[in-house]
């Protein structure tokens, strides 16, 4: 495990750091960067917008003095959606305006944006939190994205939730056998897959 990096939670500072990162393990955990003619455009959905709205529950990755992986999470999965319709989905919208698509997954994050959903509304009844987590490649599978995992759920632990979720690209073969070894329990449904698991200090 590399001794020179750290965890802390992260900090507004941290804006382009998570759009950097978000961009760069956007295609099954590689860099997206040829896929999207904005950078920013997967930042907008799946890493800044918890930095914004959910900032307990935001840690970042450090090496140095560089960010270079980030856990986030919201305690209350539908809640988060119903601050994000509000407060976070109609300035991304106003940045956005008169993009084309021109890379090939600018049309599906566009869509996305206009027309915002949750990738496992199935699974959040029963597991009503979910977390994100991205790390370089270069740091992956270095034992820190346990040690990020472990830090998320104690968060949410603290904050009063029991159960957690999350989604996962179905061809990232790594991500899947990372999360089936910590212990979640694994869902596919209408091509989706998703983890989730119990977090309450019974379950444990």
């Amino acid at each position: 495990m590399d001794t020179s990096c750290f965890i802390r939670p992260a900090i507004e500072a941290d804006t382009e750091a998570f759009f950097d990162i978000c961009l760069r393990t956007a295609n099954g955990g590689h860099d997206a960067s040829a896929l999207y003619s904005d950078p920013h455009l997967p930042g907008y959905i799946w890493s800044v917008p918890y930095l914004k709205f959910a900032k307990d529950f935001a840690f970042v990755l450090v090496q140095g003095d560089r960010p270079v992986g980030y856990v986030i999470g919201a305690p209350d999965t539908s809640g988060f959606d119903r601050d994000l319709a509000a407060n976070w989905w109609p300035s991304v919208r106003r940045e956005i305006a008169g993009l084309a698509p021109t890379r090939p997954r600018d049309a599906d994050v566009l869509e996305r944006i206009q027309n915002p959903r949750s990738g496992t509304p199935w699974l959040q009844d029963q597991y009503p939190a979910h977390l994100h987590i991205n790390i370089l490649p270069g740091l992956q599978a270095s034992g820190w994205g346990r040690r990020m995992i472990d830090t998320e759920l104690q968060a949410l632990r603290n904050h009063g939730v029991t159960a957690v979720h999350l989604g996962v690209d179905p061809n990232n073969e790594r991500a899947r056998g990372f999360y089936r070894h910590l212990g979640f329990s694994e869902f596919e449904r209408d091509g989706s897959v998703a983890f989730a698991m119990r977090i309450d200090e019974r379950s444990r």
